[in-house]
């Protein structure tokens, strides 16, 4: 069986996670599309382990929890009878963010439910090395989910929106304006200045430029659910470990003191 040569593998995701499709990174590298898949795949698949065994007892103080949309093969209104609602269709991503060292310690791809919600905060909640404080969004299942997943050891609030504007004169495919954010708190003692979901509303535009199947408006979609959790793997793998942050001038693993050096793409595939 034919082996692919370490330095292409590295040529691939190093175009992936610069927001090339996979047939722009087939162009680039010089290989087949369907190459440029199965090294998505198996690099996915040992990013995700990466994240999952690296990312225990994280010393995490404020934590802020978004989603954002994408969708896999088609759009949640074009499904039918024969589609398999679970693997195509609306999908989000559930994503946990450090709101000092920018680390993502969690993120989960499924469905905008009350049970994903809750898988994602008891993921969340087994990584962490201390009592946090959380800011969510509105998003009414987090309220059980947190309390199952952390009980009385967090300090919580949520960021409530109302939006207003005339909805039929806005911009399609914008929101509609701000009109006002709540801060509620729900459970601890939550301190108010630091009740945001600013940062992890950032990290949203940058999975955004940095995964091309996520950016918006564009052709560009996931056509199966696996190749979707892949690239995602790989992203964020890529995000805490390998790039560094303009900010904070190290890797958010290197601030958050997860790591003492800045990966090499070659750390996340061998």
């Amino acid at each position: 069986m034919n082996i692919l040569p370490t330095e292409k593998q590295i040529q691939i995701v190093n175009c992936l996670v610069e927001g090339n499709s996979l047939r722009a990174t087939s162009r680039l590298c010089g290989v087949e599309r369907n190459t440029v898949g199965r090294v998505l795949l198996r690099v996915g698949d040992r990013c995700a382990w990466l994240m999952n065994e690296k990312m225990r007892r994280v010393p995490s103080r404020l934590l802020q929890v978004d989603e954002i949309w994408t969708f896999v093969a088609k759009k949640e209104k074009r499904l039918n009878g024969h589609d398999n609602h679970t693997e195509v269709g609306d999908q989000y991503v559930f994503v946990a963010l450090d709101a000092e060292s920018k680390l993502v310690p969690s993120f989960y791809v499924g469905k905008r439910t009350a049970e994903t919600a809750h898988y994602f905060m008891n993921d969340l909640q087994s990584r962490l090395a201390h009592r946090v404080q959380l800011t969510t969004d509105g998003f009414k299942p987090y309220l059980t989910a947190v309390e199952e997943a952390f009980g009385a050891d967090i300090d919580y609030a949520m960021l409530v929106k109302l939006y207003g504007g005339d909805e039929a004169n806005r911009e399609r495919y914008s929101p509609g304006d701000i009109i006002d954010a709540r801060p509620v708190p729900v459970s601890g003692n939550p301190q108010l200045r630091h009740i945001s979901t600013s940062f992890v509303e950032r990290q949203n535009l940058t999975i955004r430029m940095q995964l091309r199947r996520l950016t918006r408006l564009t052709n560009a979609f996931s056509k199966k659910l696996s190749h979707l959790k892949a690239a995602l793997a790989i992203h964020f793998a890529y995000y805490n470990f390998v790039r560094i942050h303009q900010t904070l001038r190290v890797t958010p693993a290197m601030a958050s003191g997860m790591s003492d050096r800045a990966w090499e793409i070659f750390d996340l595939i061998k």
